[in-house]
């Protein structure tokens, strides 16, 4: 099971096409087998929330706010890490900011 914070490599769609990649995103919340996951880019000139190799991104990265999405856990691969406290709180805060 999945919990906020995690960093997982999944399976998701662009929205833009029907094209299915591997790419790293952060678990929101996971319920009956439907994950939540909010997109990882590596291109650091998107908005969003930065994520560094220090943290454990693979390379300097940012977390997008406007990207959250539903998957099946079978599309989960792997784990990666887990996200700090400081910074799940960053996100608790930026979401809530964006729904206000």
């Amino acid at each position: 099971m999945h919990k906020f914070g995690d960093v997982v490599l999944a399976k998701v769609q662009f929205t833009d096409t029907f094209e299915i990649k591997s790419r790293p995103a952060v678990v929101l919340f996971e319920q009956d087998g439907n994950v939540i996951i909010m997109g990882i880019t590596s291109n650091t000139n998107m908005n969003g929330i930065a994520l560094t190799r220090k943290e454990g991104a693979i390379k300097e990265s940012i977390i997008k706010l406007n990207y959250i999405f539903t998957i099946s856990e079978a599309m989960i691969e792997k784990q990666l890490f887990s996200l700090s406290e400081e910074k799940k709180a960053l996100i608790r805060k930026e979401i809530v900011n964006k729904i206000k």
